[in-house]
């Protein structure tokens, strides 16, 4: 008798696809109101849930993804950041 655990499912900001959790990107708001890529994905604060490819983050941008999540306004500076950090994850 095996016991099926439940796996995590996130809906990716971009794409709108619901995924497995430890798929994807998860991108932080921190109690400070700042934006960045949670790599281990367990810093406290507010998450948002992303597929780690371009398209996905194009998407996002052009949707208002993020915004939505965090219902704030981002600054394009905060999008710039976050390309280069999506960037550096993708090349490692």
């Amino acid at each position: 008798m095996s016991v099926n655990k439940k796996v995590p499912m996130r809906q990716c900001i971009g794409c709108c696809e619901m995924k497995n959790k430890r798929e994807m990107l998860r991108i932080l708001k921190t109690t400070e109101g700042e934006i960045t890529i949670d790599v281990t994905g367990k810093k406290n604060g507010r998450g948002a849930y992303i597929c780690a490819s371009k398209e996905c983050f194009e998407k996002a941008v052009k949707n208002r993804g993020l915004e939505r999540s965090f219902k704030m306004s981002i600054p394009k500076e905060v999008y710039e950041n976050l390309e280069k950090e999506l960037n550096d994850i993708e090349t490692k």
